[in-house]
């Protein structure tokens, strides 16, 4: 993962990004959000409505600085690409403020106690409308198409802004690091294949909920589908030599990486052994892989 890069961050600002697209930062950074969540405002500016997208924490200042945002326009829905804590749990106080529907991903229940290394998932997210692959919210010179990106979460949406081309990626694909895909709930194969559709398309830009805007997306998600087959190359060459538990991978794979973000490190590999199981390329005997 990069750097943070040093303060001053915009936090609070409306950046207008492109006609339709105003970003306001969160407060809310660390080794996972980078600077913080990226929340975008979609609409005309002198229009009469518009949308937010991943309102990110509840915290007051965020709050407010989406409603500066915002300004005397109507908001028809606040939508969410997904429901780690650092994206949706303001959808209901800014619902409460602007009486707009929570529209978007589905609300996820984990049954799993595993580790998380990653935000948490937020309990409190209750859409009022669940939006399947290629359905779309409208308002005035903007329209918002869901994509359907699971692999993350399995309830990971992106929103295609047709009118300019513009994707909005969550954490499906982000402008600093390749995104954590954590058992039980991320899936290794859901998000390769989610990689692949994105492939298939066409679109001019992507905003992503984390670092700067993505100029040449399909070669940035070219590039990513090649990191993670190179990730499971070594994951195979290193069962191959000996057979070893999840932890045993990370001093050969991932060589100074910062001591806050192993637990990441072990659960993506995870996600990968998972997966290779799945495949029947790999077999877990207690806590031990080996190549079958």
């Amino acid at each position: 993962m990069a750097n943070i890069p040093p303060k001053p961050w915009p936090t609070g600002l409306a950046d207008q990004l492109e006609p339709l697209v105003v970003r306001v930062l969160a407060p809310n950074p660390s080794p996972y959000t980078y600077t913080g969540t990226q929340t975008y405002v979609v609409g005309q500016q002198d229009g009469p409505d518009c949308a937010v997208i991943d309102p990110g924490p509840d915290e007051a200042a965020h709050l407010d600085a989406i409603e500066a945002a915002i300004g005397n326009r109507v908001v028809l829905a606040i939508m969410c690409t997904h429901t780690h804590r650092d994206h949706s749990p303001a959808a209901a106080p800014l619902s409460a403020r602007t009486g707009a529907p929570v529209v978007g991903c589905a609300p996820l229940v984990l049954k799993s106690n595993l580790p998380r290394a990653d935000e948490a998932f937020d309990p409190t997210y209750a859409p009022d409308r669940v939006l399947e692959d290629g359905e779309a919210m409208r308002g005035t010179g903007w329209t918002l198409t869901a994509v359907a990106t699971p692999g993350h979460t399995s309830n990971h949406l992106c929103f295609a802004l047709e009118e300019s081309g513009a994707l909005f990626t969550g954490d499906h694909v982000m402008g600093w690091s390749t995104s954590v895909v954590i058992p039980p709930d991320g899936d290794m194969g859901d998000y390769m294949a989610s990689l692949e559709k994105l492939m298939a398309r066409e679109d001019r830009v992507y905003h992503s909920a984390h670092g700067a805007a993505i100029e040449k997306p399909r070669q940035l998600v070219r590039g990513m589908i090649g990191h993670r087959r190179q990730r499971e190359n070594q994951i195979v060459r290193l069962m191959g030599e000996q057979a070893r538990s999840a932890t045993a991978f990370i001093p050969e794979m991932y060589k100074g990486l910062d001591p806050r973000l192993i637990p990441a490190a072990e659960m993506s590999v995870t996600a990968h052994l998972i997966d290779l199981e799945k495949r029947g390329v790999a077999a877990k005997e207690g806590e031990i892989w080996r190549t079958i």
